[in-house]
């Protein structure tokens, strides 16, 4: 039997966009007002796991600043209307867009199985560090949600860390991560490597390697982070 959840999962993928778990929010949650005439009833995460949006991406972005934010405005901002009409009153939030930011990392780990890796970014036991989360849907209405599926973090079994050892420029430690240093370090010849194949610390993960972005993906999300970051004064 289909459900309201796999109806809307179908429509997200259709757009090349992928479901990332979902939960019932709470006061909690930090949900800003939605405009609902009750409180939000469900939070459906949609981003990206390894390369699945890629090329939907490529058909659809403009030549702009912010080329995927704008991307994936435009592609949620088009399904509400379709999901109002069969599902009731929905918004969409995104993780950019400016402060104060929403805490998608904190929906994240409501929503699925992902834990806070040595890195940063939170690991995924399949997909490794190999996803993102680009938008959430929220809808008034309370849907019925499969059991969340629980799995230990596949870093509490890793002994070696090589995460944590692999960065040309030492940008990760667990005190933090330097964004300074790594942004800098890819706008030097020895930084080109790391444009190319992505993160190496990334890369050193043995999770999730099946699901590693190829260069092109690679080359688009190094760029981007190069440019907002490089230069930048150490906090």
């Amino acid at each position: 039997m289909t459900t309201v959840l796999d109806s809307i999962i179908s429509i997200v993928v259709d757009v090349g966009l992928s479901y990332r778990g979902a939960f019932h929010p709470t006061p909690d949650d930090g949900l800003p007002d939605c405009g609902f005439s009750d409180s939000p009833g469900t939070l459906i995460l949609v981003g990206n796991i390894g390369g699945s949006m890629w090329s939907s991406f490529e058909r659809g972005r403009m030549d702009e600043p912010n080329a995927l934010d704008n991307w994936t405005w435009r592609t949620l901002e088009g399904l509400l209307p379709e999901i109002t009409n069969q599902f009731g009153a929905a918004v969409a939030l995104y993780p950019f867009g400016g402060v104060p930011y929403h805490p998608f990392q904190r929906w994240a780990m409501r929503a699925e199985c992902v834990h806070q890796s040595p890195i940063g970014p939170l690991i995924h036991p399949e997909f490794g560090l190999w996803h993102a989360y680009r938008g959430a849907l929220v809808l008034q209405d309370v849907l019925d949600l499969p059991a969340r599926q629980e799995m230990p973090s596949p870093c509490d079994a890793c002994r070696d860390k090589p995460c944590l050892h692999t960065c040309p420029v030492n940008a990760f430690s667990f005190d933090g991560y330097d964004t300074t240093s790594c942004a800098d370090h890819l706008t030097t010849p020895e930084g080109d490597i790391c444009l190319e194949r992505g993160c190496l610390a990334r890369r050193a993960c043995p999770v999730g390697q099946g699901y590693a972005y190829d260069e092109a993906q690679t080359r688009f999300h190094m760029g981007v982070f190069r440019d907002n970051h490089a230069g930048k004064t150490k906090a």
